[in-house]
């Protein structure tokens, strides 16, 4: 009998191969199409997507040069705006502080990708309602049947239900996996990363 860590892997591998490369070529090209522009990119994930949120600005400023930024990075604003305004527009209202528009786009990191009728994850429904609305871009990397985020996206990449038991932790390890996939997509980045220049360089 496999063990719960070989099952995992196996699952990982599965799921992999399920995952359609042309709708991450679609994200890729929408983003280099935003840097070109100059339009900014608002990053945006609930839970552990908020911890990917905040590591992918880093990426997408650092290695791709595009001016990124994440509501649940400044936790005293977004915290405010909950507690004075409510969960459901806590990021459409800091997009609309940012004065987001249509040279920019959102990136939605989801396992469920928002959904309004089951009141999960509205305030990425109300973000992305508010990304259409000006005409931004909207991408998102998610999971499950991809929600609202998924309706509405220019370009999504859904990754796809390998084990029932566990759509959150292969949603949300494969997030990580695929927004380090387009950092280092040649049409993106515009930086060498630290270490593969010093072992070069040796």
């Amino acid at each position: 009998m496999a063990s719960f860590s070989q099952e995992f892997l196996e699952e990982s591998v599965a799921l992999i191969k399920r995952l359609d490369s042309k709708d991450i070529e679609k994200v890729a090209t929408g983003l280099a199409d935003l840097r070109k522009r100059g339009g900014r990119l608002f990053i945006l994930g609930v839970g552990g997507s908020a911890g990917h949120a905040g590591h992918a600005v880093n990426d997408f400023r650092k290695l791709c040069a595009i001016e990124s930024y994440a509501p649940t990075d400044n936790v005293s604003e977004l915290t405010a705006r909950i507690n004075d305004e409510g969960w459901d527009t806590s990021f459409s209202a800091w997009l609309k502080a940012s004065r987001l528009g249509k040279k920019d786009a959102i990136l939605v990191f989801s396992v469920g990708g928002g959904n309004r009728e089951l009141n999960v994850s509205v305030n990425l429904v109300r973000a992305i309602e508010l990304a259409k609305e000006v005409g931004a871009n909207i991408f998102g990397i998610v999971g499950r049947d991809g929600g609202f985020t998924k309706q509405m996206a220019d370009a999504c990449i859904l990754i796809p239900v390998i084990s029932p038991e566990r759509v959150t932790p292969h949603t949300e390890g494969f997030c990580a996996v695929l927004w380090h996939l387009l950092v280092s997509h040649p049409n993106l980045k515009a930086t060498p990363t630290k270490w593969e220049t010093v072992v070069a360089s040796r």
